[in-house]
């Protein structure tokens, strides 16, 4: 009896240590904690509009451009298309005579017609040189502009082809640029976001508007005429907020969810299926504070008006960054405390009994209940 007696005591003093040590930590923490003014806090049915929206990664962007002409002052590519019209172009000389040989007449004057009438649409080459046949020659144009490209053809068949005041029209066959813009971009960890062939645009920071006129900004440097820009945030995915649920001593299991500008601590709970089976119903909102305050700003949430009564004085509307925090149940967390501190001892002591048995059973000891005491089995 006195070991059973000395045992409950040592249960007992086991449990009352444990306490003190779950009792001793919570000041500290209450001790960083801060309440907040609940008055101006936004909640259900009272919600507060958020400040204009800014771009941040990883969001994804739409964005839809009406106007992708070149613009007059683009530069040529290899692969452009030029429509070339000559009015006073070289004469048309056929060197056999009709009256000799229809047949043949008919076929070179074809193919001098083709040489000497300079009208049709004309391809720059991988070399930038735009040929116009054995008659005309080829004229460099890459990296000029139209207008630019045109001079130069003019100078080439007044000096080189030897034309006088040479009527000559040049226009730009494909005025399209050849990729589209519009379509979903996503904005990179380095701020950026793709434009494909015109490059890439720094947008991290930005309001939409700010965005859209950055984007503008460059596709009109990169030679697109007016472009007309309208920017939209397809994921917001730079937004979120955390549901964090105490697993009462066996860690805590966070949620990230994204934020869309309307949620309230019922929406919140909702999205990760209700309180977990270890939770208690005190939940607070743990609102992030400027570096080196030293305090946290708290609101805390009475979940039984919110859930059972209906009450919206502490559904408080969720801003970006928020952690929710769900508290275990004192009792279950206790309990899992005690069973950590004790599971080791019970091991051991398990694992000696266990010893103790297989060494009596090898030696033949066993228990003789008519004498109460042991003894050495004989067979």
């Amino acid at each position: 009896m006195p070991s059973i007696s000395r045992r409950s005591q040592n249960v007992w003093l086991l449990i009352w240590s444990t306490t003190l040590i779950l009792g001793c930590a919570s000041p500290g923490l209450n001790q960083r904690l801060m309440e907040a003014r609940a008055a101006a806090v936004p909640r259900e049915l009272d919600k507060a509009t958020l400040p204009v929206y800014v771009v941040e990664p990883p969001d994804v962007l739409l964005i839809q451009t009406v106007s992708t002409l070149r613009s007059p002052d683009s530069k040529l590519v290899s692969g452009d298309r030029l429509r070339v019209q000559l009015k006073n172009g070289l004469p048309v000389d056929v060197g056999v005579d009709a009256a000799d040989n229809q047949m043949q007449f008919d076929a070179e004057s074809q193919i001098e017609i083709g040489f000497k009438i300079l009208s049709g649409i004309y391809r720059v080459g991988t070399d930038g040189f735009v040929d116009f046949g054995p008659a005309y020659g080829k004229v460099a144009v890459e990296n000029l502009t139209i207008e630019a490209a045109e001079a130069a053809i003019r100078r080439h068949l007044e000096n080189k082809v030897g034309l006088r005041s040479p009527e000559l029209l040049v226009t730009l066959e494909d005025a399209e640029m050849p990729q589209p813009v519009a379509g979903e971009h996503l904005v990179r960890p380095d701020g950026r976001i793709s434009l494909g062939i015109y490059g890439d645009v720094y947008v991290a920071g930005m309001s939409l508007p700010e965005v859209g006129t950055a984007v503008k900004d460059h596709l009109r440097a990169a030679g697109i005429h007016d472009p007309k820009v309208a920017v939209d945030v397809t994921a917001y995915n730079s937004k979120i907020y955390y549901v964090i649920t105490d697993g009462g001593g066996f860690g805590e299991a966070v949620t990230r969810l994204p934020f869309t500008g309307n949620e309230t601590v019922l929406d919140a709970i909702s999205q990760i299926q209700g309180l977990p089976d270890v939770s208690s119903k005190r939940i607070w909102i743990a609102r992030p504070a400027p570096a080196g305050s030293g305090k946290a700003q708290i609101l805390e949430v009475a979940w039984e008006d919110i859930a059972a009564l209906g009450q919206t004085e502490t559904n408080f509307q969720v801003l970006p960054g928020d952690r929710i925090y769900v508290q275990a149940d004192k009792l279950i967390a206790l309990d899992n405390h005690i069973e950590k501190i004790v599971a080791p001892f019970e091991r051991l002591f398990g694992v000696s009994l266990l010893g103790f048995n297989v060494m009596r059973n090898s030696l033949g000891i066993y228990p003789i209940k008519s004498t109460g005491g042991f003894g050495v089995g004989s067979g």
